[in-house]
């Protein structure tokens, strides 16, 4: 494999019945940075029916180039056709660096396609850089041992690097609607055979019943000291005069006490809120990879040697089962 043949960042643009997600224009944001560190440009992969609509946005969130691959086998996610189009593109294009959302359909797409073209793959990653030395590496970081700490990969013989990252982990650009780029359809020869092998027979979706916590702009979060469901209800409340959502630490949720929907963390959802309110959480480091990037931290601790303290803007040491409902009562107070 000739290296030097490779290069450009590009974003799998994951988009669902026309829509694309927010992860796809975080990873542009991300990848933005990564391409300028090496004088690269950016490009984007669309894959669906009918989505070609979608270019101008993926161009006006960063992108340089997006590679359009429309066709009705495309129209729902099925794993085969998507690793085709994806391994066609980096057989003709060559890229450098491949980036890919981990969701759901990211966590199979991701996978299939670096065993497919026998590279490796970076899972999770909460960190993604250019090293700044003559070697211009890129240096993939995530969480190690049960995220007891922080490893560094790199992928120096194989191309593309490869890496999924989280919703909410990266920022995504402000969009500039004048920004001009070029958007290229891509004519990928489908093996019909090895598609036909799976069908999708049914697409049931769930109603979403709670607002999603990576979408909430006021997190009031709470941890092993909340102690129980009563507890967390002094959480609501404050959450409440605040206009915000509540969520807990992994402890909360192994201990039933939360459900994982409202997990904040490694093994949880990764936030990004304007605020986050940590009350009796001590800040493990699987905690911190989920919300350490939150613009405003407060942190209400009994143990004033607590990591959280480390990463807040604000702490309190005291007992949150005091200090949460004062400041809740003095919000109600100044509303009136």
């Amino acid at each position: 494999m000739n290296l030097a043949e490779y290069k450009d960042v590009y974003v799998f643009a994951e988009q669902r019945d026309g829509k694309l997600q927010n992860v796809a224009l975080e990873l542009l944001g991300k990848a933005r940075e990564l391409a300028d560190a090496n004088n690269e440009n950016v490009v984007a992969m669309l894959l669906g029916k009918d989505v070609k609509p979608l270019a101008q946005t993926l161009i006006a969130h960063g992108a340089d180039k997006v590679m359009v691959v429309d066709n009705d086998l495309l129209k729902d996610y099925l794993t085969e056709p998507y690793t085709e189009a994806i391994t066609h593109i980096i057989k003709e294009y060559k890229p450098s660096i491949m980036l890919i959302g981990a969701t759901t359909i990211g966590r199979d797409l991701g996978p299939r396609v670096s065993a497919r073209n026998r590279t490796g793959l970076t899972a999770d990653a909460t960190k993604l850089e250019i090293s700044d030395d003559e070697a211009h590496e890129f240096r993939m970081t995530r969480p190690a041992f049960g995220g007891n700490l922080m490893a560094t990969i790199l992928c120096k013989n194989t191309r593309p690097q490869m890496s999924t990252v989280r919703p909410g982990v990266m920022q995504k650009l402000t969009a500039d609607a004048n920004r001009k780029g070029e958007v290229i359809c891509v004519d990928v020869k489908f093996d019909t055979e090895k598609i036909a092998r799976v069908k999708l027979v049914k697409t049931v979706k769930e109603e979403k019943t709670v607002t999603d916590i990576s979408e909430a702009k006021v997190l009031v979060s709470g941890g092993r000291g909340v102690g129980n469901k009563e507890g967390f209800a002094k959480l609501e409340a404050l959450a409440k005069e605040l206009g915000g959502e509540v969520s807990s630490s992994r402890a909360m949720v192994d201990a039933g006490v939360m459900e994982q929907s409202r997990q904040v963390g490694q093994t949880g959802k990764t936030v990004r809120p304007a605020l986050y309110m940590a009350c009796g959480i001590s800040g493990a480091i699987q905690h911190l990879a989920g919300m350490e990037e939150s613009d405003l931290i407060i942190a209400i601790n009994k143990d004033k040697y607590a990591p959280i303290f480390s990463v807040a803007d604000l702490g309190i040491v005291g007992d949150l089962h005091k200090i949460v409902p004062m400041l809740t009562e003095r919000l109600k107070s100044m509303q009136k």
